[in-house]
């Protein structure tokens, strides 16, 4: 039998200056150092964790255009034993993972020690913004019931 989910509320419609706020902050991670490829990777990441239906599609589906490959997104799940990713990438998606559960032990002082080996401190702002952003648009994507068309 097929679960159909019905789409609750569009948030977007019902107030357009949020869209052009998250916009704007896209626009922002997009033109920042941060390689695209990594953002990618850390919208996914973050969204399988929340169980965003929609946002792992699309950033799938963003990722697969900017080069990424399939075996690396069927990878990222199990990213820490993969090695398929670099420990830059291993760093920063351990960054995603504890900031996204946040509520469990923080953001450890190895992880954050971890990252400052690899990036300078605007970077590391960039990468905790990307990754609260993605947490944000999760939950809305999830609270709406927001699925791929």
């Amino acid at each position: 039998m097929l679960n159909v989910i019905k789409h609750r509320l569009d948030v977007w419609k019902e107030e357009p200056l949020y869209w052009n706020q998250i916009a704007a902050m896209d626009k922002r991670l997009y033109a920042s150092s941060i390689p695209r490829s990594l953002i990618e990777l850390i919208k996914i990441r973050v969204s399988q964790i929340n169980k965003c239906v929609f946002c792992i599609d699309y950033h799938t589906l963003e990722a697969l255009e900017q080069g990424e490959t399939p075996r690396r997104i069927f990878a990222l799940t199990a990213w820490q034993e993969s090695p398929l990713f670099s420990d830059v990438e291993k760093g920063v998606l351990q960054m995603a993972e504890e900031i996204t559960h946040i509520s469990v032990h923080g953001v450890a002082d190895a992880t954050y020690e971890k990252i400052k080996t690899h990036f300078n401190s605007k970077e590391i702002a960039d990468i905790i913004v990307c990754i609260c952003h993605i947490n944000f648009l999760n939950r809305i994507g999830i609270s709406t019931k927001t699925v791929a068309s």
